[in-house]
């Protein structure tokens, strides 16, 4: 078996050119990067998703530049191959381009970050150019944008009309055009992706809109169901997780009513003759 080199964006670009699909994935935490790392995942991504399913927040949008500083210096931790992508979280990046570009750095500097990923649209293609002429690769995130739920009515498919398609051409170019060295789209039309697939250079990552793209995109805790308020229809659950956790905690829990556990097996004892000591020196007290 050849020993796994580090992923760089020429190896994705080489992907897309040679048709390999290429594996990203959302992930928050230390031993799930490194169970990833170790299985060949192309691109691990610290989603702000991480702060609903690790810290409780309703959306991504209470969640704070420091939250997800924790998380992406947990993954860069536990990984070694995969190209550290981190989701800039809700106005990190949207109020000037030397907001984006000073924070995009924290990220680089402070949590070993390589990549980032922002999420939006045309008007935001300035920022996100600054940060890609500092230095930083980004992933431009078209489609669903969970920072802009409200603006875009909600949690909905989009593309599925002809202007909605054509307008989502447009956010791609822009991004393109900006530097971005790929793009993901969220939960859009299946054509949309395949004309981007088609149209551009880079990587197209499809999260819920089709195996059309060059790769996809998906939720780590979607895999298996461990965010239990909602599971995405795009998400396929592989394992749940839910029934088996249950069980080993019911099981705990009733080992420890009925006093099995701990057992003999799981306790230190002293020796024969310091027990003997310690009780002569207890009743000389």
């Amino acid at each position: 078996m050849s020993q796994r080199k580090k992923v760089t964006i020429n190896q994705l670009l080489e992907k897309k050119k040679n048709k390999q699909p290429i594996t990203q994935l959302a992930v928050y935490d230390y031993e799930n990067a490194i169970i990833a790392d170790r299985l060949g995942i192309d691109i691990l991504c610290v989603s702000d998703t991480g702060g609903m399913v690790l810290f409780g927040h309703e959306s991504t949008v209470s969640v704070s530049m420091e939250e997800v500083m924790y998380m992406a210096q947990a993954v860069k931790r536990g990984s070694q191959y995969g190209l550290r992508m981190v989701d800039m979280p809700y106005m990190s990046f949207h109020v000037s381009p030397e907001q984006a570009i000073e924070n995009a750095a924290m990220y680089v500097s402070k949590a070993g970050a390589e990549v980032m990923k922002c999420e939006g649209n045309i008007h935001h293609a300035k920022n996100i150019e600054a940060i890609i002429k500092a230095g930083i690769p980004v992933q431009g995130h078209i489609g669903i944008c969970p920072m802009r739920q409200a603006q875009q009515s909600g949690f909905r498919a989009q593309g599925k009309t002809a202007q909605e398609a054509a307008a989502l051409i447009d956010d791609a170019m822009a991004f393109y055009e900006a530097g971005c060295f790929s793009i993901m789209a969220e939960v859009v039309t299946a054509e949309v992706v395949e004309y981007l697939q088609e149209k551009l250079p880079i990587p197209i990552i499809s999260l819920g809109s089709s195996n059309r793209g060059d790769g996809v995109h998906i939720i780590g805790s979607d895999l298996f169901k461990l965010y239990e308020k909602h599971t995405p229809r795009h998400s396929k659950v592989y394992v749940d997780l839910v029934p088996i956790l249950e069980k080993g905690y019911q099981a705990y829990i009733d080992d420890v009513v009925s006093r099995a556990y701990p057992g003999t097996e799981h306790t230190v004892f002293m020796k024969p003759e310091e027990f003997e000591k310690f009780k002569e020196m207890m009743n000389a007290k």
